[in-house]
């Protein structure tokens, strides 16, 4: 295929996706061929039709016009370079913002709140501003542990992120524009090396709480419909009354969706915090499904249901018709732990005027009642723990070493590109019979590859028969495996542990709340 065979083929896909009109034909060739800076032959838009052109799918054509760019020496080869120029081929084809936002409204008034989701999603997706044919090299599968089954993706998408760089993001002078990733000014930025471009993204204008908010959604996509809710001002994340209305408020808007928050200190965090922003979407997240492991109720909210939900994180589950007495009762919760203390269980609530102690909410309905989860975090480290007391610990950092944001609090663990390259040569190595040990790359995952070695000895190095019946069970045991570690990746991230002093320390914490009324 050609450069003019591969427009025409691109402008066919527009019209098959409703990006574009019949009617926008000629224009959208002309803006496409601008951008790639071609001057077609004389007769290429005389009378031009698209009916012709050939089936291809998308990313076989952004893939031809790359390469004749790149030939030309128009952009060079890097994929950074690449995804900035197959961004403003497509800001071609994507409908302008008050085109979408006209036709999004029109469908929530019409035909309800799931219909203009369902539409928002699939422009995101027909944009290319979600890359689904990367998204879909991810690597995903669920593993049954004693919370339920987790979901476990290794992300191919995007890079993995270094605590310490997290938490210094804070105190760094945002100067560039856009000022993040997150700010509303992304809305059709041609982007830079170190930053996207986003002329495909589309946002969606919100009034939450008196305040200007918009939702898009993300283009990594870990979940069904991953949706990002974005303050329209560059501020930093903060948990206080405001964000449970928020999140309360999201969810009437948008029953079908369940909507969260990042804690706002470092650590317990997630990934950025310099801007404040919640994460939702259409997905029932393992939390979720886990049932109330003991009731419990507050003086003054009886008419609240509450309980500590079975699940390795503390979590307090709050459900009620009445969304406002949600908001009290979360706001008086969150105000006691903000300075609450009891060295017995490791609990300390500042240190030097330093803050410790923050909540992470996720909102959903369950039937008619708003339901509330308030899973309670805390940031403190040690010299035994430096990157986090209740954080992945060292000996599991060889699969977990990012911070453990609002996706994975859910019961969704996002792992590095690195574990699908590392799990697979730990697989080659134990069917050729070899210790893991003596592989150096493998050394962070030996003493994890000898613990599975000795839980499944048919795969010890003198016994083990390399067949391809072996080579899928041992794909499955290691799928397993790393599932049994995610897990106890959240079970090292909560403040209460699953032992006798552990669950007397939250009752002393629940006790403390109901005596604040």
């Amino acid at each position: 295929m050609n450069v003019q065979d591969a427009v025409k083929s691109l402008v066919r896909y527009g019209i098959s996706k409703n990006l574009i009109e019949k009617e926008d034909t000629l224009f959208t060739a002309n803006s496409i061929l601008d951008v790639l800076g071609v001057e077609p032959s004389g007769d290429f838009l005389s009378g031009m039709t698209v009916d012709d052109a050939e089936e291809m799918e998308l990313e076989d054509i952004l893939a031809v016009l790359l390469d004749d760019a790149a030939a030309r020496g128009r952009i060079d080869n890097g994929i950074a370079s690449r995804d900035l120029f197959d961004t403003r081929i497509m800001g071609c084809l994507t409908p302008r913002p008050s085109e979408v936002i006209r036709r999004f409204n029109a469908l929530y008034k019409e035909q309800g709140p799931a219909a203009a989701t369902d539409y928002f999603y699939a422009l995101s997706k027909d944009s290319d501003y979600i890359r689904s044919y990367r998204i879909r090299k991810d690597r995903k599968w669920t593993a049954k542990t004693r919370y339920g089954e987790l979901d476990i993706t290794i992300n191919l998408s995007k890079p993995e992120k270094d605590p310490k760089a997290i938490a210094a993001a804070l105190n760094k002078k945002q100067d560039a524009y856009p000022r993040c990733l997150l700010c509303p000014q992304n809305t059709g930025y041609a982007g830079r090396l170190d930053h996207p471009a986003r002329q495909t993204i589309r946002l969606i204008p919100l009034q939450l709480d008196h305040k200007d908010w918009f939702m898009q959604y993300s283009p990594y996509v870990y979940y069904n419909e991953h949706c990002i809710v974005l303050s329209g001002e560059h501020i930093p994340m903060k948990i206080e009354r405001a964000t449970f209305k928020r999140l309360l408020e999201f969810i009437r808007i948008f029953p079908h969706y369940t909507v969260g928050s990042n804690a706002d200190l470092p650590i317990v965090g997630g990934s950025i915090l310099t801007h404040e922003h919640f994460q939702g979407g259409r997905y029932t997240f393992a939390m979720e499904k886990a049932g109330i492991r003991e009731k419990i109720s507050f003086a003054g909210f009886e008419d609240v249901e509450a309980g500590i939900v079975n699940w390795p994180m503390s979590v307090i589950r709050l459900d009620c018709a009445d969304p406002g007495r949600l908001v009290d009762l979360a706001d008086r919760i969150l105000s006691v732990w903000r300075g609450y203390t009891d060295a017995e269980c490791g609990i300390i609530a500042e240190t030097e005027g330093t803050p410790h102690n923050t909540i992470t909410p996720i909102a959903r309905m369950r039937g008619d009642q708003y339901e509330l989860d308030l899973v309670l975090r805390n940031n403190r480290t040690s010299d035994a723990h430096p990157l986090g007391i209740y954080h992945p610990h060292a000996e599991l950092h060889h699969i977990k070493k990012e911070n453990i944001g609002l996706i994975e609090v859910m019961g969704l663990a996002v792992l590095p590109a690195r574990l699908l390259q590392e799990m697979k040569e730990l697989q080659d190595v134990i069917l050729d019979g070899k210790d893991p040990a003596s592989r150096p790359s493998l050394q962070p995952h030996a003493a994890w590859a000898g613990q599975i070695l000795a839980k499944y000895p048919e795969f010890a190095p003198d016994r083990v028969q390399c067949t391809p019946e072996n080579a899928a069970k041992l794909d499955e045991i290691i799928k397993e495996e790393i599932g049994l570690v995610f897990a106890q990746v959240l079970e090292h991230c909560g403040v209460y542990k699953e032992t006798e002093a552990g669950r007397a320390g939250f009752e002393r914490f629940i006790d403390t709340v109901s005596r604040e009324s």
